[in-house]
């Protein structure tokens, strides 16, 4: 899998979900449940050397991850969220998914992001900053399947519209979890509705979703209106 030095030296031990202890007792949300010096060996190689035949994805990803620890502490919203791995192949894909906490796992308030590469998940990038979302709820502790195909919709390219996918959030709260896919152009109408129809297809979601714009939402808060529905 591909980590970026630069991003794991910023990570520390309660925000990253995948770091890895040697004591499976007192394994955090979302950590790695792998050999230490395995890791470390699996780190410190290239892709290449791990993976002889890799099957390219059309874009690489990032996983972020937003702690509950961390966002009681900082001193801006965003401010807390953190890169945890890069992939660009479906093997780095799965190699990272099936070692690492899915949302059922993740505490309360936990946010786990897979945007993808060099976009950040904050209203404030520039190319997120015209966009907006469409969300779905679900009970509490019941997401993890329609997020992992929800990763594989995007990451798979099987939108229509997939240049125009930022990328998406699960958030884990008290009485529900939460999945969003963030969009760039949020008055690109056509280009919305098609990918929330197709999401809600490939999901089998029967409920009815919203779309918000991201201005609307730093204005309005938790009381700003969907400007698309289905």
């Amino acid at each position: 899998m591909v980590v970026e030095d630069s991003q794991k030296s910023t990570i520390t031990d309660d925000q990253n979900p995948s770091r890895v202890d040697n004591d499976d007792d007192d394994l955090e949300d979302g950590e790695i449940l792998e050999d230490a010096d395995d890791a470390a060996s699996a780190a410190s190689k290239p892709p290449s050397a791990l993976l002889r035949n890799p099957h390219p994805l059309e874009n690489s990803w990032t996983f972020w991850f937003d702690s509950p620890s961390a966002k009681s502490k900082q001193a801006a919203w965003g401010s807390s969220i953190r890169p945890i791995y890069t992939f660009a192949t479906v093997e780095e894909f799965w190699s990272i998914y099936n070692n690492i906490h899915h949302p059922s796992k993740l505490g309360v308030g936990a946010d786990f992001h897979c945007f993808k590469y060099k976009i950040e998940p904050k209203w404030e990038d520039p190319i997120c900053a015209n966009g907006g979302k469409w969300t779905m709820t679900f009970q509490r502790n019941k997401s993890d399947t329609s997020w992992l195909y929800t990763l594989l919709a995007m990451i798979g390219e099987q939108f229509d519209h997939g240049d125009e996918i930022c990328g998406a959030v699960v958030n884990v709260r008290n009485r529900q979890d939460k999945i969003s896919i963030w969009t760039k152009n949020a008055s690109n109408e056509a280009a919305q509705m098609s990918i929330g129809k197709q999401w809600k297809e490939f999901l089998d979601y029967n409920e009815t979703i919203g779309f918000i714009f991201h201005e609307d939402a730093m204005k309005h808060e938790r009381s700003a209106k969907n400007k698309y529905v289905i």
